[in-house]
């Protein structure tokens, strides 16, 4: 086993680091240490250039990479673009694997989504539930894509004998989110309607859906801290305690909360003391939809952030940076 000074020197690319996921891994290892944390803007590297990662790849000398680049965004985005969501995503992960295979680094730490599960995976979702059924239509392209990225990760594995790894977060939330009014998850557009209600004294907030459904959140500086854990532990307890070494993990809190619970703790953050009203015209979607943490938990990870703990952090980095927000 190597001891931590060797570790803390690893030369460690983060790709994606302005991001919400890549910004709080680059700040965990900082936080942790780590020497040589190398990042590259978009406008400096561009992912979906086989040509400029191979040069990146072979001047940088890697000895690790977090690939938290993704082209992202919400059910809207998602069902206009899906050639775009489909092939900039293959094209990021494609690149990256295979020239961190070609140039020998010793591991890679590929970051996926919870979109991979079949859109009616019994709950909570197991990771052997991958390619168990349909996937949700909205946003397929995407999840097909990452599905793609983890069995890059697996064939290499099996093949050449790497160690890529790969992670699947569940809802995410944080500094650096998307608030973009039209075009932001639950979380952050929650949040943004909410203050404007409270700053604009409105009687109403009016939330979509009945507030049944239940979601599952995890704040990102927590999954942050699983993919260091992840990328450090040893091949052969990872072989050992499980089965998936060759797949992917779960990363999440393992426990859900409903719409309606979520809407009256933001209202609570956010200082919003009005009424909170629920359009049942709207649709509600999957009514339950949370992660089996079985496996990680078994491997010495959990969550330590609270729902309203970390609701309250993003609440004071949305109002702290919010003029600063442009949306195109």
């Amino acid at each position: 086993m190597q001891n931590s000074s060797q570790v803390k020197s690893k030369r460690i690319f983060v790709a994606g680091h302005n991001g919400m996921v890549g910004a709080a891994v680059k700040r965990r290892l900082e936080s942790d240490g780590y020497h040589t944390v190398l990042t590259r803007s978009r406008a400096e590297l561009d992912l979906t250039s086989q040509s400029q990662v191979e040069q990146f790849m072979g001047d940088a000398r890697v000895d690790q990479v977090y690939i938290c680049a993704a082209k992202v965004g919400g059910i809207h985005a998602n069902d206009t673009f899906p050639a775009d969501f489909i092939y900039q995503n293959l094209m990021i992960e494609t690149n990256l694997i295979h020239q961190s295979y070609l140039r020998q680094v010793e591991r890679v730490l590929f970051l996926g989504s919870s979109c991979i599960y079949p859109k009616l995976a019994d709950q909570p979702m197991d990771e052997s539930a991958l390619l168990t059924g349909k996937l949700e239509p909205t946003n397929e392209p995407y999840a097909i894509a990452k599905i793609a990225g983890i069995k890059l990760c697996e064939s290499y594995n099996r093949q050449y004998g790497t160690d890529f790894r790969s992670v699947m977060p569940t809802n995410l939330y944080g500094p650096n989110d998307n608030f973009h009014p039209e075009n932001s998850h639950v979380i952050p557009a929650l949040m943004g309607r909410f203050h404007e209600a409270k700053i604009r004294g409105l009687a109403n907030v009016t939330v979509w859906g009945t507030g049944a459904a239940c979601r599952e959140f995890l704040h990102v500086d927590d999954l942050a801290r699983a993919c260091v854990h992840v990328m450090n532990i040893d091949k052969a307890e990872l072989e050992q305690n499980t089965t998936l070494f060759r797949s992917h993990l779960n990363v999440g809190t393992g426990e859900d909360l409903s719409i309606r619970e979520l809407a009256e703790t933001m209202a609570k953050v956010t200082g919003y003391r009005g009424n909170i009203d629920f359009d049942t015209s709207k649709p509600d979607g999957t009514m339950r939809k949370y992660l089996n943490m079985d496996t990680l938990h078994r491997l010495g990870w959990r969550h330590d952030i609270e729902l309203e703990e970390g609701l309250m952090d993003t609440y004071k980095w949305y109002c702290d940076n919010k003029d600063a927000l442009r949306f195109s």
